[in-house]
Protein backbone atom coordinates (compact mmCIF):
# COMPACT_ATOMS: atom_id res chain seq x y z
CA UNK A 1 0.00 0.00 0.00
CA UNK A 2 1.50 3.33 -1.09
CA UNK A 3 0.86 6.11 1.42
CA UNK A 4 0.47 9.79 0.58
CA UNK A 5 1.94 12.45 2.88
CA UNK A 6 1.73 16.01 1.58
CA UNK A 7 4.36 16.34 -1.16
CA UNK A 8 5.55 12.75 -0.66
CA UNK A 9 4.71 9.14 -1.36
CA UNK A 10 5.77 6.49 1.14
CA UNK A 11 6.48 3.21 -0.65
CA UNK A 12 6.49 -0.01 1.37
CA UNK A 13 9.68 -2.06 1.25
CA UNK A 14 9.86 -4.10 -1.94
CA UNK A 15 12.86 -5.79 -3.56
CA UNK A 16 12.06 -3.93 -6.80
CA UNK A 17 13.25 -0.74 -5.05
CA UNK A 18 16.85 -2.04 -4.74
CA UNK A 19 18.39 0.05 -7.56
CA UNK A 20 16.70 3.19 -6.19
CA UNK A 21 17.68 2.58 -2.56
CA UNK A 22 21.26 1.73 -3.57
CA UNK A 23 21.42 5.02 -5.49
CA UNK A 24 20.03 6.89 -2.46
CA UNK A 25 22.64 5.42 -0.11
CA UNK A 26 25.47 5.99 -2.58
CA UNK A 27 24.39 9.62 -3.03
CA UNK A 28 24.13 10.18 0.75
CA UNK A 29 26.98 8.01 1.99
CA UNK A 30 29.09 10.86 3.39
CA UNK A 31 26.08 12.77 4.72
CA UNK A 32 24.67 9.77 6.64
CA UNK A 33 28.01 8.45 7.98
CA UNK A 34 27.99 10.54 11.21
CA UNK A 35 24.45 9.35 12.06
CA UNK A 36 24.54 5.62 11.24
CA UNK A 37 26.36 2.43 12.16
CA UNK A 38 29.42 1.53 10.12
CA UNK A 39 28.30 -0.10 6.87
CA UNK A 40 30.07 -2.83 4.86
CA UNK A 41 30.68 -2.10 1.18
CA UNK A 42 27.95 -4.59 0.18
CA UNK A 43 25.34 -2.35 1.86
CA UNK A 44 25.76 0.21 -0.94
CA UNK A 45 25.19 -2.26 -3.78
CA UNK A 46 21.96 -3.20 -5.54
CA UNK A 47 22.41 -6.80 -4.37
CA UNK A 48 23.00 -5.71 -0.78
CA UNK A 49 19.93 -3.50 -0.85
CA UNK A 50 17.84 -6.30 -2.38
CA UNK A 51 18.79 -8.53 0.57
CA UNK A 52 17.88 -5.80 3.07
CA UNK A 53 14.59 -5.08 1.31
CA UNK A 54 13.68 -8.77 1.35
CA UNK A 55 14.28 -8.88 5.12
CA UNK A 56 12.12 -5.76 5.48
CA UNK A 57 9.30 -7.33 3.44
CA UNK A 58 9.42 -10.45 5.62
CA UNK A 59 9.47 -8.34 8.80
CA UNK A 60 6.31 -6.51 7.67
CA UNK A 61 4.62 -9.81 6.85
CA UNK A 62 5.53 -11.00 10.35
CA UNK A 63 4.28 -7.72 11.89
CA UNK A 64 7.75 -7.05 13.38
CA UNK A 65 8.66 -3.86 11.48
CA UNK A 66 7.34 -1.62 8.71
CA UNK A 67 9.73 0.29 6.43
CA UNK A 68 8.68 2.86 3.84
CA UNK A 69 10.84 4.58 1.26
CA UNK A 70 10.19 8.22 0.53
CA UNK A 71 9.79 9.68 -2.95
CA UNK A 72 8.71 13.23 -3.81
CA UNK A 73 5.51 13.36 -5.85
CA UNK A 74 7.20 15.87 -8.17
CA UNK A 75 10.05 13.42 -8.94
CA UNK A 76 8.56 9.91 -9.05
CA UNK A 77 11.00 7.02 -8.93
CA UNK A 78 13.59 8.96 -6.88
CA UNK A 79 14.09 7.60 -3.36
CA UNK A 80 15.06 10.47 -1.06
CA UNK A 81 14.82 8.77 2.32
CA UNK A 82 13.14 6.20 4.49
CA UNK A 83 11.02 5.89 7.59
CA UNK A 84 10.38 2.83 9.66
CA UNK A 85 8.46 1.51 12.60
CA UNK A 86 11.03 -0.93 13.95
CA UNK A 87 11.08 -3.65 16.59
CA UNK A 88 7.30 -3.68 16.99
CA UNK A 89 6.25 -5.28 20.26
CA UNK A 90 2.64 -6.35 20.69
CA UNK A 91 0.76 -7.53 23.78
CA UNK A 92 0.79 -5.27 26.81
CA UNK A 93 3.49 -3.00 25.32
CA UNK A 94 2.11 -2.19 21.81
CA UNK A 95 5.13 -0.12 20.91
CA UNK A 96 7.66 0.50 18.14
CA UNK A 97 10.84 2.45 17.55
CA UNK A 98 10.70 5.14 14.88
CA UNK A 99 13.67 5.66 12.61
CA UNK A 100 13.97 8.06 9.69
CA UNK A 101 16.50 9.58 7.31
CA UNK A 102 16.37 12.01 4.43
CA UNK A 103 18.57 13.05 1.54
CA UNK A 104 21.12 15.56 2.84
CA UNK A 105 20.13 18.14 0.24
CA UNK A 106 16.46 18.15 1.27
CA UNK A 107 16.63 19.06 4.96
CA UNK A 108 14.43 21.71 6.56
CA UNK A 109 11.75 21.67 3.84
CA UNK A 110 9.09 19.90 5.90
CA UNK A 111 9.40 16.58 4.06
CA UNK A 112 10.42 14.51 7.04
CA UNK A 113 7.82 16.11 9.27
CA UNK A 114 5.16 15.03 6.76
CA UNK A 115 6.59 11.50 6.65
CA UNK A 116 6.78 11.22 10.45
CA UNK A 117 3.22 12.46 10.88
CA UNK A 118 2.00 9.85 8.37
CA UNK A 119 3.99 7.06 10.06
CA UNK A 120 2.53 8.06 13.43
CA UNK A 121 -0.97 8.06 11.93
CA UNK A 122 -0.45 4.55 10.55
CA UNK A 123 1.06 3.34 13.82
CA UNK A 124 -1.83 4.60 15.91
CA UNK A 125 -4.89 4.27 13.65
CA UNK A 126 -4.05 1.26 11.46
CA UNK A 127 -1.72 -0.81 13.64
CA UNK A 128 -3.26 0.25 16.95
CA UNK A 129 0.05 0.91 18.70
CA UNK A 130 0.08 2.70 22.04
CA UNK A 131 3.59 4.17 22.02
CA UNK A 132 6.26 5.20 19.53
CA UNK A 133 9.80 5.81 20.69
CA UNK A 134 12.59 7.67 18.92
CA UNK A 135 16.20 7.90 20.06
CA UNK A 136 18.15 10.81 18.61
CA UNK A 137 21.71 12.01 19.12
CA UNK A 138 21.78 15.45 20.80
CA UNK A 139 23.89 16.87 17.93
CA UNK A 140 21.31 15.81 15.33
CA UNK A 141 19.33 19.05 15.60
CA UNK A 142 17.37 18.52 12.37
CA UNK A 143 16.05 15.16 13.56
CA UNK A 144 15.26 16.51 17.02
CA UNK A 145 13.29 19.34 15.41
CA UNK A 146 11.24 16.89 13.35
CA UNK A 147 10.39 14.77 16.40
CA UNK A 148 9.39 17.81 18.45
CA UNK A 149 7.19 19.18 15.63
CA UNK A 150 5.47 15.79 15.44
CA UNK A 151 4.64 15.93 19.15
CA UNK A 152 7.31 13.66 20.62
CA UNK A 153 8.28 14.42 24.23
CA UNK A 154 11.71 13.97 25.75
CA UNK A 155 11.90 11.29 28.45
CA UNK A 156 15.60 11.42 29.18
CA UNK A 157 19.12 10.75 27.98
CA UNK A 158 20.29 7.26 27.09
CA UNK A 159 24.03 7.31 27.73
CA UNK A 160 26.22 5.52 25.13
CA UNK A 161 23.02 4.06 23.65
CA UNK A 162 24.01 3.11 20.09
CA UNK A 163 27.27 2.48 18.27
CA UNK A 164 27.23 5.09 15.50
CA UNK A 165 30.08 5.31 13.01
CA UNK A 166 32.26 3.29 15.40
CA UNK A 167 31.52 5.35 18.55
CA UNK A 168 29.04 4.72 21.38
CA UNK A 169 26.79 7.78 21.20
CA UNK A 170 24.35 9.27 23.72
CA UNK A 171 20.75 9.62 22.50
CA UNK A 172 17.80 11.66 23.67
CA UNK A 173 14.91 9.27 24.30
CA UNK A 174 11.69 10.71 22.88
CA UNK A 175 8.17 9.29 23.01
CA UNK A 176 4.76 9.92 21.51
CA UNK A 177 1.71 8.24 23.03
CA UNK A 178 -1.51 7.42 21.25
CA UNK A 179 -3.61 10.08 22.95
CA UNK A 180 -6.75 9.04 21.00
CA UNK A 181 -6.86 5.89 23.14
CA UNK A 182 -7.57 8.04 26.17
CA UNK A 183 -10.38 9.99 24.52
CA UNK A 184 -12.27 7.07 22.97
Amino acid sequence: MILEAGALRLLPADTALAPRTAAYYARNRAFLRPFEPERPQAFFTVEGQRDILLREVLAAQGRRAYRFYIEPKCVPALVVGSIGLNDVVWGAFCSAFLGYKLDGGLLRRGYMTEAVEEAVRIAFTVLGLHRIEANIMPRNTASLGVARKAGFQEEGLAVRYLRINGVWEDHIHMVKLNEEEYHA
